[in-house]
This record gives C-alpha cells, structure tokens and sequence, in this order.
C-alpha cells in the first residue's frame, strides 16, 4: 500500500482574502468520516456451524460446511512428524511445494489448505475475518492430530500465515500444536504504520471498499528468486488485484497478531524465521515485535533472506533448519542463523530494508 503524495486544501474569502486555510480541510475531513461511517468494510464471515468438521481427500470441511481445498505432501512411510502450512496474503496452500517436497523426503507430512478468501477456496478476493481463520487453522489442527494420533504437530505460517498461527497460538484453550513456526509474519500493526498509511486505508476501506488494487509501482521486491515470481504472476489463482477492505482486513490481523506478542501463551517450542532484506514486512516492525515476544522462542535471522523466505534463491538452506529444528529444538541450527545474524537483528544492528 502506498500513499501518492498529499492533497493540498486552501481556501479564499470572496474578496480575496485568504481565510482560516484550515477550516474547509476539517469541514472535508469531518463530511467524509461521516459518510464513511455509514459504510463498512465487507466481511464475509462463516455461517452457523452446521456439522463437525471433517478432514476429506481434497478439503477441510469446517463446521459450517465452509470447503477449504487440501494439498497434501507425504512421506514414503508413516511421517515422523507432520506440518500443518498456513499460506501468506493472497496465496493459496500450493505455496509449501518446495519445502514440503523436500521434507517428504526426509519423512516429514506436510498439510496446506486454501484459507477462505484465497486460492480455490470460496469467495476468492473477499475478506472473512479473522476469527474466521484462526477457527479455521484450529479445526485443522484438530483434525490432523487425530489422524495421526501420537506424531508431533508443527504448525508453521508464512506471512499472513504467521500471523494467524500467532493467534491460534495464544487462543485460550489446548495448544494448536507440539511446535510453531512463523516464517516472515505479518507483523505490521496499526501503531508502527505512518498515519498517512492509517488514515488513507481506513478512509478507503470505508467509502470505497469494493476498488482493487494491483500493487504496480511499489517498488517492492518479495524475493532473489526471479522465475518463481513470473510463475506466481501467471498462476491463476494467485490474486493479482486486491480489494481494499480486504487489505484492511489484513492489517488488523496483523495488528491482532503485532499485540499478541506479549500475551500468554502454551510453552512450546517456537521458531521465528527471519529475512534480513524483507521489504514487505518493514525490519523494524519484526525487531519490535521479537523485543517484545514471550515466552521461550529462537530466532533465525538469514542475511540474504527475503520475505518469501521458503521459496528464495537460498531457501534449501531454511529447509534443513526448520528440520534441525523439528529433529531438536534446543540444538543450533546448521546454517548458524540462530547465532550472531539474529541477536543483531533483534538489537537493530541488522540491514533495515522495507516500507517505510
């Protein structure tokens, strides 16, 4: 999201001379905040819960009825441990090819679904609430632990993703899973935003929320590794144009999960991987948030990382270290990105890259 500049309000009295420049500003300002009150973001929320829910071939059937299209990855034998992949923004569940390709190979299942709003999954482009989600990643979870009673669950989210495994982490209740991983959440909360952000989004999810947005000319770069990008950009169901209330959605669970850092939550292990040349999610925004993160938890911080870290040039290198990890959570990592790379990215002596 970006703001293009800032409109310059004046006003004159019929004689010429200027008058209170301010005055016509706040008469806009007030005239549209009341306009906008009587408009709302579109939120398509779940429906009544209708059945249990059940873990079919191709889906997730959440309890209201509500299909969430799989992708599965399994192992040759029965699965030593099994992950349950939360997709970013405006993605869907064959994000985890690669890395749950690669842990197949090394006896580890791998379960991703389409979230509502994304991929195949029902009312694509629409946002339907974070509640919504984070009930969705729990039933899932419950459903996968029952399938394979007795093997670890590692619940692991990119992006967006992170942010909902953040706060189906620290819902009140039994813990979503034995292990957590968050790769690049999305951190970016309300209170670290620049106020043209916050007052431009909250304008536009109010009075226009239906108008989509392509992203072109950010100047953002998402990752080193080129070709996967072309292919996410003629993928189909990759979301190319974003409505703006869905956006506005994003940012409050990204807020949600930003203020989640400090709340309590069940002591499991929790890995926090990190690009130090992210540019979607600022630097500084993720410094905050690990600052003020409780409870036990290892970061990884990969010097040439960028927000998609599980698809970058050197994403094999992320591979074997969530392995290590899920193998012995108390161990270093091979790539030594848990050392020296992460205390300077937490104290802010890393590169800083990002939206301003």
């Amino acid at each position: 999201m970006r703001t293009g500049g800032t409109l310059a309000l004046r006003s004159t009295h019929p004689q010429g001379r200027p008058r209170a420049p301010l005055a016509g500003a706040w008469l806009l300002v007030l005239a549209l905040a009341a306009f906008a009150a009587a408009c709302s973001p579109v939120v398509r929320g779940p429906g009544l819960p209708l059945s249990e829910p059940v873990l079919a071939e191709a889906a997730i059937v959440a309890p209201d009825g509500m299909r969430l299209p799989l992708h599965r990855w399994m192992p040759a034998g029965e699965p030593r441990a099994v992950i349950l992949a939360l997709h970013g923004f405006n993605d869907y569940g064959n994000a985890f090819d690669a890395p749950a390709r690669y842990w197949a190979e090394r006896g580890i299942a791998t379960y991703a679904y389409d979230q509502r709003g994304f991929g195949a999954a029902p009312g694509p482009g629409y946002w339907h609430g974070m509640d919504a989600l984070v009930d969705d990643a729990r039933t899932a979870a419950g459903l996968l632990r029952a399938r394979h009673p007795g093997v670890p669950l590692v619940l692991l989210g990119e992006s967006m993703g992170g942010a909902v495994a953040m706060l189906a982490l620290t819902r009140e209740g039994p813990p979503v899973a034995d292990r957590v991983v968050l790769a690049a959440p999305a951190v970016w909360g309300w209170s670290s935003m620049p106020f043209g952000y916050r007052a431009s989004l909250w304008l536009a999810a109010h009075l226009l929320p239906g108008m989509r947005l392509s992203g072109e000319g950010l100047e953002v770069q998402a990752s080193d590794n080129v070709p996967m990008l072309i292919a996410l950009g003629r993928d189909p169901l990759v979301i190319k144009e974003t409505r703006v209330d869905a956006l506005y959605g994003l940012v409050r669970l990204m807020d949600a999960a930003d203020r989640a850092a400090t709340a309590p939550r069940p002591a499991v292990p929790l890995l926090v991987l990190c690009g130090q040349r992210d540019e979607i999610v600022p630097l500084e925004a993720t410094q905050d948030f690990l600052r003020r993160l409780a409870g036990p938890r290892r970061v990884a911080a990969y010097v040439q990382g960028w927000h998609m870290l599980l698809r970058d040039l050197q994403a094999a290198v992320v591979y074997e270290d969530v392995l290590a990890w899920l193998g012995d959570a108390e161990a270093p990592l091979p790539s030594g990105a848990d050392g020296q790379p992460a205390h300077d990215l937490v104290a802010g002596l890393g590169h800083a890259t990002g939206n301003p």
